[in-house]
């Protein structure tokens, strides 16, 4: 990798976004990389002089044009006057055609780009036809291993089921998914911190016991883990999750597999708060999330916790 570009598209456009990076660059002017905004330039300014987080914008039509040191952007157009107003899909074209954008950009650098997208909403943008952020980016990208990977430098967690209602939770789980997973966090950590993970995975029922016939643990979990340890991963459990994230555990693991989202969001935004940022593992390219959402409630109170923004380019900044 030659990381040159930190890609940032806007996303929502009625969301806590603008405050949050107007924060950021209130703060901080210089760059490693190249910083390549993706929205609606006019908009962005409103929202930022409303909140009196001014800042200069250097807009360009080529991401060739894009100079260091400076916060440059790629107008999307957006056709909506109001600087805050209620997320509706009327803005769905508009986040499309700035995701299409950065996509445009990534297909050309290869693996130059880090993207790091603004919060959206699953209800109206995604409308049922993806789970999450993750999934859409994948269908883009013809990429069929994408995990979820929430990460601190501490420790990270990945929900091996993700933006899914927990009554559907048990029949996704299977034991080739499990092993898919862990083996792409492996190649990713290999690649991208240059050292072999250890791997902790939660069970799914309660104490990893269940009075059924069937047991997840015994039939799914464990023979999955088995089959890695044998491949040479460093990789327990499965784990009770109701005590798992005691501190003299946490200290042993790199990541956490968990069977469902909150099982594992729960306890890291707990013990991290907002210095955790959510990474797509898997695609063709490094995708980061700041681990916040549209916040629609705050909008325009200037109230909003950066931190995880900063965290995302902190992290993003250091990549080679």
């Amino acid at each position: 990798m030659n990381i040159k570009y930190i890609i940032i598209v806007l996303g929502e456009p009625y969301s806590t976004f603008s405050e949050i990076i107007g924060k950021y660059f209130k703060k901080v002017k210089k760059f490693k990389k190249k910083i390549i905004l993706i929205g609606n330039k006019s908009l962005l300014i409103k929202q930022l002089q409303k909140l009196n987080l001014s800042t200069s914008l250097n807009e360009v039509s080529d991401y060739r044009e894009a100079k260091k040191n400076v916060i440059n952007i790629i107008d999307i157009y957006f056709g909506y006057k109001k600087t805050f107003s209620n997320i509706s899909i009327k803005s769905n074209k508009y986040i499309e055609k700035s995701f299409e954008k950065s996509l445009e950009i990534i297909r050309k650098e290869k693996k130059k780009c880090v993207l790091i997208n603004g919060p959206i909403s699953k209800k109206t943008f995604l409308r049922k036809r993806y789970s999450g952020i993750t999934e859409y980016l994948a269908d883009k990208t013809n990429s069929k291993s994408e995990v979820m990977l929430i990460y601190n430098k501490k420790i990270s967690v990945s929900p091996l089921t993700t933006h899914i209602p927990i009554k559907y939770v048990y029949k996704k789980i299977n034991k080739s998914k499990i092993i898919k997973n862990i083996l792409n966090l492996n190649k990713f950590y290999k690649e991208l911190f240059h050292q072999k993970f250890r791997c902790a995975v939660l069970g799914l029922n309660p104490h990893c016991e269940t009075l059924d016939n069937f047991s997840e643990e015994d039939k799914i979990i464990k023979p999955a883990i088995y089959y890695l340890k044998k491949k040479g991963i460093n990789i327990n459990g499965p784990f009770s999750a109701d005590t798992f994230f005691l501190k003299e555990n946490l200290n042993n693991y790199d990541v956490v597999l968990g069977m469902y989202h909150d099982q594992v969001l729960t306890p890291i935004k707990t013990l991290f708060n907002f210095e955790a940022i959510n990474i797509t593992v898997g695609l063709p390219f490094i995708r980061i999330s700041p681990d916040h959402g549209t916040n629609a409630k705050m909008l325009g109170e200037k109230k909003s916790n950066p931190a995880s923004f900063f965290y995302a380019m902190k992290f993003a900044e250091k990549l080679k």
